[in-house]
């Protein structure tokens, strides 16, 4: 989120930066002499990888792009401000402070994530099931345990993940998500999502080193209405700059064993590429669940949300907590 606070030549340099960056324009002093940028809205966390060591980072883009970059003091809040003689300069310095700023994000572990929730009665029930079945006629296939499978009042879909670096940004995402009702309901026709939850999968190569399995779940009219809603999710969230695009469309995904769970109950997986940090994962062997439990039913319900999700948390129905929903209906 870059904001413009003054400069010259307006409709050029709006025209150069708006072709680099997503910005927004405020307001306009065409007296003022060169090009003044403000990046707004920056966690103070990101200050000092901006700096870098001995201030080396900020004084190598300062001297590339011949500007001048003023950071507000490590733990105060405040605005990165770029100034520059030449719009392309600060274009260019805004782009990298951009760069950097993402860069930093990719590394730091998910806070956040939009969600379906999958715990229905029903499906927990359905899942209880599985899970005992599983445990009894599987359960001594190499690395199989009660500790690897999902908690069943947070069984989910994950559309996608967020590394959301303070309150603001938190409240950001909260305000995007609602302002995508609208298009969630052109998509649901404002009515819930009447949804099957039958079948597992796994994403990798050798069903004898599984480290995630997943359940399927199907829009019962056979449309990809739930396929859409996420799609359209991610791009909206991704083109702010809160999420990563990964893939052209989402992996719709319900962990329901998941080898992160075996040192870490509250682990959450991050299907196509780990943050920073991930645990060594003990593989386990799927080849028998996947034959025997393949087509397995958990159970039907209407889905008639999507939540941003709260990492680590629980609320009282044992699902996540929620910083943000909208309805289908």
């Amino acid at each position: 989120n870059l904001t413009i606070l003054r400069t010259t030549h307006r409709s050029e340099f709006l025209k150069t930066v708006f072709s680099k960056t997503k910005l927004a324009p405020v307001q306009t002093d065409c007296s003022f002499s060169g090009c003044f940028l403000l990046v707004s809205g920056r966690c103070s966390c990101v200050f000092r990888y901006i700096i870098g060591k001995k201030g080396e980072t900020r004084k190598r883009l300062e001297s590339d792009t011949k500007t001048s970059i003023s950071i507000p003091k490590q733990g105060v809040e405040g605005q990165i401000v770029v100034t520059g003689a030449h719009r392309a300069a600060v274009a260019s310095a805004v782009t990298r402070v951009e760069v950097l700023i993402d860069s930093f994000r990719r590394k730091q572990p998910f806070t956040h994530f939009l969600s379906f929730a999958l715990n229905h009665p029903q499906v927990q029930q359905g899942f209880l099931r599985f899970r005992e079945q599983v445990l009894e006629r599987c359960g001594q296939d190499a690395g199989v345990d009660e500790s690897i499978f999902q908690n069943p009042a947070k069984l989910h879909l994950t559309i996608g993940t967020l590394a959301l670096l303070n309150e603001q940004e938190v409240t950001r995402a909260s305000k995007l998500l609602q302002q995508c009702q609208d298009v969630i309901r052109d998509i649901t026709e404002a009515k819930p999502l009447p949804v099957e939850v039958r079948g597992i999968e796994y994403m990798n190569d050798d069903p004898s080193m599984v480290d995630v399995l997943y359940a399927k779940v199907r829009v019962q009219d056979g449309s990809d209405k739930l396929q859409q809603i996420a799609d359209r999710l991610v791009e909206c969230f991704a083109a702010a700059g809160l999420m990563e695009r990964e893939r052209d469309r989402v992996k719709i995904h319900g962990t329901v064993m998941n080898t992160l769970f075996r040192k870490d109950p509250s682990a959450e997986d991050k299907s196509a590429s780990a943050r920073p940090g991930a645990k060594d994962r003990e593989a386990f062997n799927a080849k028998n669940i996947l034959q025997m439990f393949g087509e397995v039913y958990f159970g039907a319900f209407e889905l008639n949300s999507v939540q941003l999700s709260q990492r680590f948390s629980t609320d009282d129905t044992g699902y996540y907590s929620s910083a943000g929903r909208v309805t289908f209906s």
